[in-house]
């Protein structure tokens, strides 16, 4: 299997990213979802620079990823061109700009604080906006409510994968393999036809 993609087939560097991706996804969204359910202090403020961190890993992910499309195309989506498969198409492409996003509006929240925005504690990013009040509640705003959209775009298509998955779509297995395994249609022959003794008893 090769690291590029093919005709019929994602190569392993897509399957790499994407699986890096999804590790990456949950892990944020468990943590942004405990980050909510605790008061800010000197001893969270590890956990909120983290959160920050892997923000910041997500959004290169995902720019890598789409470069990489441009460079070596994916294969197209299995299945037939139905309305559902549109649906499933603008729910793909609409995680791709949630995952940009989501990010970005966390990185203008954070600016708007008027603190540093930092990356693992060390590089200092230049702020998004300028610091205010208003700024820091819009954009923090934003990113909870685009964070809760990815989330019902991320079970849908979980649930999609799976469906597809059980039918024997084999659009899972090409994500985990690189390709789904081709099956040849069995051929019918009939079987010889028991000779007659012309001798009589």
């Amino acid at each position: 299997m090769g690291l590029r993609n093919g005709p019929e087939e994602f190569g392993l560097v897509t399957r790499l990213i994407h699986w890096a991706m999804m590790l990456l996804i949950f892990g944020q969204l468990a943590l942004g979802l405990r980050l909510d359910s605790m008061e800010p202090g000197l001893a969270t403020l590890w956990l909120y620079g983290l959160h920050k961190t892997i923000g910041f890993a997500a959004l290169a992910l995902i720019l890598i990823r789409i470069a990489w499309h441009i460079v070596s195309p994916p294969p197209p989506p299995l299945g037939p061109r139905n309305a559902l498969f549109w649906v499933a198409r603008a729910a793909h492409w609409a995680i791709y700009a949630l995952l940009i996003a989501i990010p970005l509006t966390g990185w203008a929240g954070s600016s708007a604080t008027g603190l540093d925005v930092m990356i693992a504690d060390r590089w200092t990013v230049p702020p998004l906006v300028e610091a205010s009040e208003e700024g820091e509640a819009f954009w923090f705003g934003l990113h909870d409510i685009l964070t809760k959209v990815l989330m019902a775009l991320l079970a849908l298509h979980i649930l999609g994968a799976l469906k597809r998955q059980a039918e024997g779509d084999g659009t899972l297995t090409r994500m985990l393999k690189g390709r789904v395994k081709k099956i040849s249609p069995k051929i019918f022959r009939p079987a010889p036809a028991l000779a007659l003794s012309p001798r009589l008893g």
